[in-house]
């Protein structure tokens, strides 16, 4: 029997086994079949028995794949690493020796910056780059993937000028590391990248702000380029932090472990817990100045899940005594409507997300009649039952009282559209972390919120990793859909990341990501977020306060939720 008749692997793209002979990559069993896998762009990676791998992968022995084009998460990281080595070689083509910061997400693209000249990238500039991007992408050059020893790698990043990574690589301890090749220049990245840059036409690369925007397809037509419209109360909430990280020589995770390494951990978490409560004190100052001219009788509180937002209401609650104004809590849950007129997803599921699952008439009506001093009833919503109930709950505001609300909906204007505006103060709270691997690999918002809830989803509600990895696709739509068009309309925003606070959660959710089996889809995600994960020294979170907003999800608060 030949070789290749006892080697297969199992491919879900066409639910059949493939005979191999062994040792051949992945991209070649490709060519063979992609006529018939049926994706809707060509394969950019590859889930060798549910784990992301480049389309080189070579194999040697039985394996379950899958190929992926850019549609999902997976895949589109891959082009979007892919599309950010070819933007810092078309940087060092033209301008050697310029450090490229790819510094977070926003609007739909990805925020860059040269490090240390903030004035460099003109609209001439960044038009030379983009040329230059297309030309190294129409010549259809090859990403080669390396693996050698640490050290060596070390060495050659340092050679190239790239400190970031010299720094993050001596702390970690790996004997091996993987790195890639572009025609002359080499990078690192926490996952793997397409074949070649043939595959990267459809990008664009715009001013924005002081910076420029390096944009990728749309998810929805990945034929065009995804649209981007400006965000300038988001970007401002990235740049403060970004300029706080500046100030204690603080933004990258080489930078954090060394801090962490030299016992600076105390003094990084009280810096970084006074700046939540500089910014607390900020906006409670600013919410009592409209109060006492006549408006913000309703504080509204928004953002995506796990950002912190029931924290962040009870401490700002705490700032406004303190200015000797009392919040009185209306709970939006309890204007449920009742379960047999809740809306359905997509799925025939009810969608307690949708805006319309709320009782807006009602909700408007008791807000108005509390704003013109009635005392109204308020209703408790009975979940067993899905029912709205009334059990003699009253509210009246009193002299020197606001009201305060924590929900998913509460910069739609639809939710209070009865309200006058000069009533309302809108805060958006979101986790929009700024601490980066290293220049060109940026902390994904989404990946620091999962990890939180990861983590308070296994404490709390005894949910597994697997449980809320499999979750988090529907919560991500419906913030898309629900909340973070409206983010925007806030009159305020809170940062809720905190530079520590992967550190102190590693040790939490390491073992919990562990506990996800190889055989499901969801260890894709799980692995990825593990080898994440070990890129930050562990922090002992004894230091960190009972008041912490990090606390909500590790434990130990001294808040009732």
């Amino acid at each position: 029997m030949r070789k290749y008749d006892e080697l297969k692997v199992f491919c879900k793209n066409t639910n059949e086994y493939l005979n191999i002979e062994g040792g051949e990559a992945l991209i070649d069993l490709y060519d063979t079949i992609k006529g018939r896998i049926g994706l809707k762009g060509d394969a950019v990676c590859v889930l060798v028995n549910n784990k992301v791998e480049d389309l080189y992968y070579p194999v040697f022995a039985p394996k379950h794949i899958e190929f992926l084009d850019i549609i999902p998460n997976a895949g589109y990281r891959v082009y979007t690493r892919s599309l950010c080595m070819v933007l810092y070689k078309a940087l060092n083509d033209l301008y050697p020796g310029k450090r490229l910061c790819i510094q977070h997400s926003i609007s739909n693209g990805h925020y860059c910056q040269i490090k240390h000249e903030e004035n460099f990238l003109t609209p001439e500039v960044i038009a030379q780059l983009k040329q230059r991007m297309c030309e190294i992408i129409d010549a259809d050059l090859p990403f080669r993937r390396r693996e050698r020893l640490t050290s060596d790698v070390i060495e050659m990043f340092r050679k190239q000028g790239l400190r970031d990574k010299v720094r993050l690589l001596e702390g970690i301890n790996q004997l091996y590391t993987v790195y890639y090749r572009l025609d002359d220049i080499i990078d690192s990245f926490y996952g793997p990248l397409v074949p070649s840059t043939g595959m990267l036409q459809v990008f664009d690369l715009v001013p924005y702000e002081n910076g420029m925007l390096l944009l990728g397809p749309d998810r929805n037509d990945i034929t065009r380029v995804a649209d981007w419209e400006p965000q300038p109360k988001l970007f401002q909430a990235f740049t403060d932090h970004i300029n706080f990280n500046k100030v204690i020589r603080l933004g990258d995770v080489g930078e954090l472990n060394r801090a962490i390494r030299g016992g600076h951990a105390p003094l990084l978490i009280n810096v970084v817990e006074a700046l939540h409560n500089k910014y607390f004190i900020q906006i409670a100052d600013e919410i009592t100045r409209r109060y006492h001219e006549g408006g913000a009788r309703v504080v509204l509180i928004a953002g995506p899940s796990s950002s912190g937002k029931t924290t962040s209401s009870k401490r700002l609650a705490i700032q406004l005594m303190t200015n000797y104004i009392v919040p009185k809590v209306i709970e939006l849950d309890n204007y449920f409507v009742n379960r047999d007129r809740t809306p359905r997803d997509e799925t025939g599921d009810y969608d307690y997300e949708s805006l319309f699952a709320l009782d807006l008439d009602q909700f408007n009506k008791d807000v108005t009649d509390l704003l013109a001093g009635k005392e109204v009833p308020m209703p408790t919503y009975n979940f067993k039952k899905g029912e709205r109930e009334y059990l003699g709950n009253t509210l009246k505001l009193e002299d020197g009282d606001i009201l305060l609300m924590e929900g998913i909906h509460g910069l739609n204007p639809e939710l209070t559209r009865n309200i006058p505006d000069n009533q309302k103060f809108r805060l958006f709270v979101s986790a929009l972390t700024t601490l980066n691997i290293d220049d060109h690999n940026w902390i994904g918002t989404f990946d620091n919120r999962l990890l939180r809830r990861i983590v308070r989803d296994h404490k709390y509600r005894g949910a597994s990793a697997l449980d809320t990895i499999k979750r988090w696709p529907s919560v991500r739509r419906g913030e898309n859909k629900w909340i973070m068009p409206f983010s925007e309309n806030a009159d305020a925003m809170f940062n809720s990341s905190l530079l520590f606070e992967l550190s102190a959660m590693k040790n939490h959710a390491l073992p919990i990501l562990q506990q996800v089996p190889s055989s499901v889809e969801e260890y894709a995600e799980a692995s990825r977020l593990i080898k994440f994960l070990n890129y930050f020294e562990p922090l002992d979170e004894k230091d960190i306060p009972s008041t912490s907003l990090l606390r909500e999800f590790l434990g130990g608060s001294s808040f009732h939720y």
